[in-house]
């Protein structure tokens, strides 16, 4: 067996904008010997996402309120299920990487005397946020990126990596990484690996991650490392074809909604929720800025018209669309002072109390019809579809505060870390990458531990080549059926296990998903000629699946009641009237949001646990004291 071996001080796996700031701020702090390896470099998220207004979040920077860390802290803490000391990190940072950004060249909007003005976000009381327009994420991408070329970071592009190489303690040692290109094997030698691979993104069907993006999660769960908060996601209202989401002013415009059935008949169903198009239209308004699906919104606020889409996608098995070319329920001219009081404020604020929703989409925000042009849709003349997607993962791999996980020498940054809980201000996850990705390196920079090829080590290595190669022979032995199955489980569990969770469903899956992942090699295959890629992306999306419905069916056994952006049936709950039963859910009460799940991998199985958050750190920093642990002891780390 032939294999390519690499030697560095730290290797990162993704170039999204986690990836690239972990790799920048490694070489900034002294670890010379630093390389990037990625299955595909313009992939990724942060670089191919975006929103109406994506936002960044950060410590109030401009303006006479004030704010501090402390209060920042605070705020991300109440999301529930979060660990204070990742809370603090995230807030005592935000100042740090949101400015770097600045000086490589991201253009947050400042006034004429250079404060960073901000406006408020979702769960955000001190309008912390700010954005650079529709792709903030992409342009902090390519920013770091350029600043990553600048210093000469080797970046190993078409490396797909398959496992966390261990050393015979249970540390890392190193990562195995197919070669796309050629179809064999390269290891990285290295101490220290940063995962930023973002979240787990193909194990929808109704997903507005970007089709170039997968996740890697699946690499730390068979490495032994755990998961927390895996229920934890955000869904919400989003386009099909292209994936985007439909936030902002797609629904302050007031869009038409419509589905349409098999035979080809078309329904404006919002009315079937509501006995007032006023009402419905106010609702409509106010998804613009409570986008996500939230379930204490679903039993008479804006978040019924999630569950009216999901009705017709799901239950109804209808195509559901926006059309921006005619306004609601025959409307020639809508009666604007019957809005909500705070909907018609903003319309008339805006000038756009006239016309049809695209006229008024013109008016208010030009751009987001240019988006959707670019992307081979004319909405001003089109019908957009849409579902209930699953667009961000609050949950993730369990760290510490430095973004280490159970396994020494592995890094989990960006979304692909479950530093987030059960609800979150909107834009925190940039921050939160920024952050995490710049601690895991101070870490790491301060870090003594080397990698020793001993016989045992080089042993080690050879097992594993030896391991994914007989794998990849196998797989192409088998017919090739992986790109139908992946179709299959994405599609099931959209059905069972996103926004509208059933335990039976669930418990179903789980157990089809085990028996299969069992037998993986005789069940699936690529074929002669298959790509070895795809028999890896669906292993490492059946397991992600697999630990996040077994963690789901552990809540709803465990918990029995719904939280955050998903709503689990309970046959003793309420529902909103005028909706099935299937819709009935009891609200957990916040005061239980105190515990994080943890999930993990033991003999071929998930598992869980539930422990204590960890609280925000309480401190006695006198300045003296704070300076001998930082300069003299190193304390901090």
């Amino acid at each position: 067996m032939k294999y390519e071996k690499y030697f560095y001080d730290a290797i990162v796996i993704g170039t999204g904008a986690a990836g690239y700031n972990a790799a920048y701020r490694l070489t900034q702090l002294g670890k010379k010997k630093v390389a990037i390896v990625t299955e595909n470099i313009l992939c990724g998220t942060s670089r191919n996402t975006g929103s109406d207004k994506q936002t960044y979040y950060k410590l109030g920077l401009g303006g006479s309120i004030s704010d501090s860390v402390g209060n920042m802290a605070s705020d991300l803490f109440k999301g529930g299920a979060v660990d204070g000391d990742n809370a603090l990190c995230e807030a005592a940072l935000s100042s740090r990487c949101f400015l770097n950004l600045c000086e490589l060249g991201v253009e947050f909007p400042t006034n004429r005397y250079g404060e960073y003005i901000g406006y408020k976000t979702d769960h955000d009381p001190y309008a912390r946020a700010t954005s650079v327009g529709p792709l903030t994420s992409k342009f902090m991408t390519e920013a770091l990126q350029k600043k990553c070329d600048e210093i000469n970071v080797p970046v190993f592009d078409k490396r797909l990596a398959v496992e966390i190489l261990k050393d015979e303690n249970g540390e890392v040692a190193g990562v195995l990484c197919l070669n796309k290109e050629t179809d064999t094997f390269d290891v990285f030698c290295t101490p220290n690996v940063i995962l930023a691979t973002g979240g787990p993104a193909t194990i929808y069907a109704d997903s507005v991650y970007p089709h170039g993006h997968t996740g890697s999660s699946a690499l730390a769960v068979e490495a032994g490392a755990h998961l927390q908060n895996m229920t934890e996601w955000q869904y919400g209202m989003a386009s099909v074809k292209p994936r985007w989401n439909v936030s902002g002013t797609y629904m302050q415009v007031l869009p038409r909604f419509v589905s349409i059935d098999e035979n080809g008949n078309e329904f404006e169903f919002l009315n079937e929720g509501y006995d007032d198009i006023y009402d419905a239209l106010s609702a409509v308004f106010l998804k613009g800025y409570q986008w996500p699906f939230d379930s204490r919104k679903a039993l008479n606020g804006s978040s019924v018209v999630d569950l009216l889409v999901y009705r017709e996608c799901v239950m109804r098995n209808r195509k559901v669309y926006l059309d921006f070319t005619k306004n609601p329920f025959g409307l020639a001219e809508i009666e604007y002072e019957k809005l909500s009081e705070e909907a018609y404020e903003y319309l008339k604020n805006a000038n756009a109390t006239f016309g049809t929703p695209i006229q008024r989409l013109l008016k208010m925000n030009t751009p987001a019809v240019d988006l959707y042009k670019n992307k081979g849709v004319d909405i001003t003349k089109e019908y957009l579809e849409i579902a209930i997607c699953a667009q961000h993962n609050n949950g993730g791999i369990a760290v510490d505060l430095w973004w280490q996980t159970a396994i020494k020498g592995l890094f989990a940054v960006g979304e692909c870390a479950g530093t987030h809980g059960i609800t979150r201000p909107g834009g925190s996850a940039l921050n939160a990458g920024q952050v995490g990705s710049l601690r895991a390196a101070q870490f790491i920079s301060e870090s003594t531990r080397e990698v020793e090829v001993t016989d045992k080590l080089n042993a080690i290595f050879e097992s594993a080549v030896s391991k994914h190669t007989e794998f990849i022979a196998k797989m192409k032995q088998n017919d090739d059926n992986a790109k139908d199955s992946i179709k299959k489980w994405q599609r099931r569990m959209s059905d069972c296990g996103a926004a509208i969770r059933t335990p039976e469903k669930i418990e179903g899956a789980i157990a089809d998903l085990s028996t299969e992942l069992s037998s993986f090699s005789d069940v699936y295959g690529i074929g002669n000629n298959g790509n070895s890629e795809s028999a890896y992306k669906l292993k490492d999306m059946m397991i992600m699946q697999n630990a996040t419905l077994s963690s789901m069916l552990d809540f709803s056994k465990t918990i029995n009641s719904t939280r955050g952006s998903a709503l689990y049936y309970n046959p003793n709950g309420e529902k909103y009237e005028k909706l099935e039963d299937d819709f009935k859910f009891i609200l957990q009460n916040p005061a239980e949001f105190n515990k994080i799940q943890e999930t993990y991998l033991e003999d071929g199985s998930f598992k869980t646990l539930w422990r204590d958050v960890r609280p925000i750190p309480e401190k006695n920093d006198f300045f003296e004291n704070v300076w001998n642990q930082y300069c003299i002891n190193k304390n901090v780390y």
